[in-house]
């Protein structure tokens, strides 16, 4: 089994190599980091101590991560933190936002020699997987060299589901290398038993996503960054988060319309994407709503759309809002992460298409902290503010319902540590 998915790894690769050396290479000019990812340059261990490595995908996951790894460090100083992540996004928000950690690097390809010569030179104690990925020679090394493998903030789609289902002894084979899956809701843990997961091996801990800790910005300071950034006093702000292809012309018209009829607001998006800025560009040409860009222009008034092309920043930026669009959401592809702008207690709104974050989007719906937007025409609607109170009431509502999700890191924490103190 495992030699034929490794020969089908090969043939994509031979396919995807190509593809991305144009897309990133020389379309981009960032670097593939092939010298990693074949394990030609390896990670460099830092100590002799216990230690244990953990896998997360992109900047999604890296940044849920991010109060779990330090609350680890301080509750265990001995263990060294390896990180390892696959896009070149995650490990620029790896390298920025984590502390205490002896390593980033990428994840090598599935193949089980590579794999090997990672864990060889690592000897991580435990291995810790994000998420969804589930690579299956990865997931053999890890078994054989570790204490154990946990799988964290566990998240399937039903379409994974569906798709795993129809190869359940595939991937029953492969799940069985994970010791202990930590999952958000009731519905990953009743899918993985109808997988065939014993039931010990799973617990519901609930979203660690939903345990984001961000600076409480005084009036003030919230006042000097948007004077900073050109928003003058007493404009209405729309942030338009993490959006994707297919989306912004829709909100962009949406907010055109608005503005006709009610003048006093300003338009923040934030590509999930920044490299596509310059495609929000020409849509703005194209509305002849005026626009800067965060990474290149002068902030100064008169704008209507301000493009944020620059990666960290959206979550703090939640805070100068009045109302949060989240992306991904208006097309089909899941939806992102809407905890930020709860934490800052805003007026919250996505679309149909959510299933990235579908429980957690049912029980914010549920309790009046946000609300559904089937299209243009109901975010046009949306965007004129005619309900400011009950926007703001929605913010309250929003800030009450992540407050009682929260609690998960300290649930993983204390499932985790049940093996540190083995080594």
């Amino acid at each position: 089994m495992y030699w034929a998915y490794s020969f089908i790894l090969f043939l994509s690769l031979l396919y995807y190599i190509p593809a991305y050396f144009i897309k990133l290479r020389i379309r981009k000019g960032e670097s593939l980091y092939f010298k990693q990812r074949f394990g030609i340059k390896l990670p460099v261990r830092s100590t002799a101590g216990p230690s244990v490595w953990i896998h997360a995908v992109s900047v999604g996951e890296v940044l849920s991560l991010q109060n779990l790894i330090n609350s680890f460090k301080e509750r265990n100083p001995d263990w060294t933190v390896y990180i390892s992540v696959l896009t070149n996004s995650g490990f620029k928000i790896a390298s920025e936002k984590l502390s205490g950690i002896s390593g980033v690097f990428f994840i090598p390809f599935d193949f089980t020699l590579i794999i090997k010569r990672f864990f060889k030179t690592l000897k991580p104690d435990l291995f810790i997987l994000a998420e969804s990925e589930f690579w299956p020679n990865l997931l053999k090394v890890a078994k054989k060299n570790c204490t154990a493998v946990f799988l964290v903030n566990g998240r399937i789609s039903e379409r994974s589901f569906r798709r795993y289902s129809r190869m359940k002894i595939f991937i029953k084979k492969i799940l069985g290398k994970i010791d202990f899956f930590l999952v958000q809701t009731e519905r990953e843990k009743n899918g993985l038993i109808d997988l065939g997961i014993l039931l010990h091996k799973i617990f519901q801990v609930g979203n660690l996503k939903a345990d984001v800790q961000l600076p409480m910005l005084s009036t003030e300071k919230i006042d000097r960054l948007k004077d900073q950034l050109g928003i003058p006093e007493g404009k209405k702000v729309i942030l338009a988060g993490s959006t994707h292809r297919g989306e912004e012309i829709q909100i962009l018209q949406a907010f055109s319309e608005a503005k006709k009829v009610y003048h006093d607001e300003v338009m923040m998006i934030a590509p999930r994407h920044p490299e596509r800025a310059g495609e929000i560009e020409k849509f703005c040409k194209d509305l002849s709503l005026s626009y800067i860009r965060k990474s290149r222009d002068v902030f100064e008034t008169g704008w209507d759309v301000l493009i944020i092309d620059t990666l960290g920043e959206l979550a703090v930026l939640y805070s100068l809002c009045d109302l949060a669009f989240i992306g991904g959401s208006l097309v089909e592809w899941g939806g992102q992460n809407f905890l930020e702008p709860a934490f800052y207690s805003k007026p919250i709104f996505f679309g149909p298409y959510m299933d990235n974050f579908r429980d957690i989007a049912e029980i914010f719906v549920r309790s009046q902290a946000a609300s559904i937007v089937k299209n243009k025409s109901e975010l046009n609607q949306v965007f004129l503010f005619q309900d400011k109170e009950f926007f703001v009431l929605m913010g309250k509502n929003a800030r009450s319902t992540l407050m009682s999700l929260q609690g998960a890191t300290e649930k993983t924490l204390t499932l985790i540590e049940r093996y540190t103190k083995q080594q």
